[in-house]
């Protein structure tokens, strides 16, 4: 799961090679990659229209309506179709691996890893002076600390052996490209 950043897809692909599954944040690509390109008259139909899109029981069906969004955009406002196009695919990947309801809506934005570090930067907003490494390690894991505290249980968590099971199929399928060793 991942924010959309081009260098952070491209790293995980480059360690973990053909068994990397990338999850863009469906929220930040309604939200903020095709909205801030609309008119305040028209983003509210459009946000409508993705929402619909993502949450598609049928990844084929989701990913065709965006590609037909994108091109009744196209005309007006270009930039905005031009970002709705950009890493579509991964927009679908829960969808594809055949989790949906509560835990693909859990699993395809990255609300949760934006509230932790929410939290931690709260956390250690009041230190002026960083002494050094140990310190900021220090403050930081106060920071996720105090995050842990809202964590909640994974909602649609019923379906999480589903998800398990897709990518143990996966993983078989594909030999591993990565180095343990690199890796850690």
């Amino acid at each position: 799961m991942i924010d959309g950043a081009k260098a952070l897809a491209t790293a995980v692909r480059k360690v973990f090679g053909d068994t990397a599954f990338i999850q863009r944040c469906t929220l930040h690509k309604r939200r903020i990659n095709v909205r801030d390109h609309l008119p305040k008259d028209q983003q509210a139909w459009v946000d409508r229209k993705l929402a619909a899109a993502f949450n598609h029981d049928d990844p084929a069906k989701g990913e065709r309506a965006c590609r037909d969004l994108a091109a009744q955009l196209e005309a007006r406002w270009p930039d905005a179709a031009a970002s709705l196009r950009e890493g579509l695919e991964d927009m679908f990947t829960v969808r594809r691996l055949g989790v949906g309801g509560r835990l693909a809506a859990s699993l395809t934005n990255t609300n949760c890893i934006e509230s932790m570090l929410s939290i931690a930067r709260d956390t250690t907003k009041n230190v002026k002076r960083w002494r050094d490494g140990k310190m900021i390690k220090r403050w930081c894991a106060a920071g996720m600390l105090n995050a842990e505290r809202s964590f909640r249980r994974v909602k649609g968590y019923r379906q999480v052996p589903t998800f398990v099971a897709a990518l143990a199929r996966h993983v078989e399928a594909v030999p591993p490209a990565c180095d343990a060793a690199r890796v850690a």
